[in-house]
């Protein structure tokens, strides 16, 4: 996204405008409210943001029902809680909070804690504390905005606005609706929902004693067009099996290289990777070039090495290599699972745990099993501010009858044909022992050779992975 006077940044915003306009590949011409481009231009902000969607659909509820009382002091909060709702995230995205998952910390962590804490740090190191007040917002109803609230909080008043960024009832905010977009336009892939429609049948209606934001009764096949544009993206891109097999290849490096690549915070303390994220000043310069640090590092520390190995290979597309799959089942566990595989090792074997990864993958509409629309509430053409919930019948009969599809993959993290062979009988035979769908397995790769080593020369680009 870049400003209308061709620059790849955007200049510091000094004196009190009407708003800058940027052009985003996505949504064309937008524009921004001068406090946005203000964090904008701060070391902190990092990520790409969903201000114009947010900013969109607050505005059509204020100027459809003025009997609300949403304030411009709303709409402003509403916008910069969609600008700066990604702010936790770390490099490559949920790949990162899934390492800060598997690493040894002392305590839980989520990028949506991290964004109210990188918000907050944003403000006070940036000196924006006046100028927030100055234009009436109230850091705390930021956070709020930005990550959504829970049930105790949904009979407050304007409740419906902390649904637009982020929803925790349904799923249906405009942070998807960004994100599948934008996704859907980089990766070439058709999505089939209309979101001006949605912006355009959207109410704030109470229900139950909640405030929610509510649809129009004829945009129900819309929103399983959304839902669906969100399964068909997780089955073709974020969950296809070479993206995750490069996952697991980047979340094992970091393991290896945790303790060795060290970033300083405020007070000068290193930090290993794991920990970053616990000091702002340290977090704010974790960005994807992490992956060239760990490539560069000096020092002949095995895990080091072997960090540096794993990216190398990746650079090279030598990746782990898939042996299979199987439907997963709520009877059988990842570790009961992978428990079986290991004593189906075939006996004389050289494979060991190491040398394999299980992942669990899963397709669903964003509420596991559940059906996310009979969480939303629908109003009609004749009783606007009177919503319930729509029946299958008065929607087609050609719904899903499930929601959620889960798989666990095995994948091999050597490069031994034998070894290989190995893991995928002892996947069959796990299988079998415990009464599971028998996986689909692979060959060995053609491009690998028979037998092949660990070394090999030669490296290819990072970018345009196929998938």
């Amino acid at each position: 996204m870049e400003g209308v006077y061709g620059s790849s940044t955007w200049p510091s915003c000094n004196v009190e405008v009407e708003g800058k306009v940027f052009n985003d590949a996505v949504h064309g011409a937008i524009t921004l409210p001068p406090l946005c481009v203000r964090i904008i231009d701060t070391p902190q902000f990092q990520r790409l943001s969903v201000c114009h969607l947010a900013g969109q659909l607050v505005r059509a509820i204020q100027s459809r029902q003025p009997e609300l009382k949403i304030t411009n002091e709303d709409v402003l909060s509403v916008e910069v809680a969609g600008l700066c709702h990604d702010l936790g995230h770390g490099p490559f995205s949920h790949l990162w909070e899934e390492f800060v998952k598997k690493s040894p910390r002392e305590k839980e962590w989520s990028h949506e804690e991290a964004s109210k804490m990188m918000f907050e740090y944003l403000v006070n190191v940036n000196n924006l504390n006046e100028e927030l007040e100055n234009y009436g917002i109230d850091i705390q109803n930021i956070k709020k905005l930005m990550c959504g609230i829970g049930s105790k909080q949904r009979q407050e008043e304007k409740a419906f606005l902390y649904e637009i960024v982020a929803n925790k009832r349904t799923g249906v905010d405009v942070d998807k609706w960004d994100y599948f977009l934008r996704d859907g336009h980089n990766l070439g892939i058709k999505v089939n929902f209309d979101y001006n429609r949605l912006v355009k049948f959207s109410r704030a209606i109470k229900v139950d004693g909640e405030w929610q934001i509510c649809v129009r009764d004829k945009e129900c096949n819309n929103l399983y067009n959304m839902f669906h544009a969100r399964e068909r993206l997780h089955r073709t891109a974020y969950q296809h099996r070479v993206v995750k097999v490069i996952d697991s290849m980047l979340i094992d490096a970091f393991l290896y290289a945790d303790e060795h690549i060290k970033y300083r915070g405020k007070d000068g303390t290193q930090y290993a990777l794991r920990n970053v994220c616990n000091d702002m000043s340290a977090y704010t310069n974790l960005v994807d070039n992490v992956f060239h640090r760990i490539l560069l590092a000096e020092g002949e520390h095995p895990d080091i090495r072997k960090a540096k190995e794993i990216l190398e290979n990746v650079l090279k597309r030598k990746l782990y290599v898939y042996v299979g799959q199987t439907q997963h089942t709520e009877k059988i566990s990842e570790d009961k699972l992978m428990d079986a595989i290991l004593n189906s090792i075939p006996t004389g074997s050289s494979l060991k745990k190491n040398d394999l990864g299980l992942q669990v993958v899963k397709f669903d509409y964003g509420l596991g099993k559940e059906n996310p629309v009979e969480y939303t509430r629908f109003y009609s053409k004749n009783f606007p501010n009177d919503a319930r919930a729509m029946r299958e019948e008065e929607i087609s009969s050609m719904l899903p009858q499930r929601f959620q599809e889960r798989r666990f993959r095995l994948i091999y993290k050597s490069y031994q044909e034998k070894e290989f062979n190995d893991a995928e009988k002892a996947f069959k035979d796990a299988c079998q022992k415990l009464n599971m769908q028998e996986p689909s397995v692979d060959s060995w790769p053609s491009h690998l050779p028979h037998m092949m080593h660990h070394h090999t020369s030669g490296s290819v680009a990072l970018n345009g992975i196929g998938v």
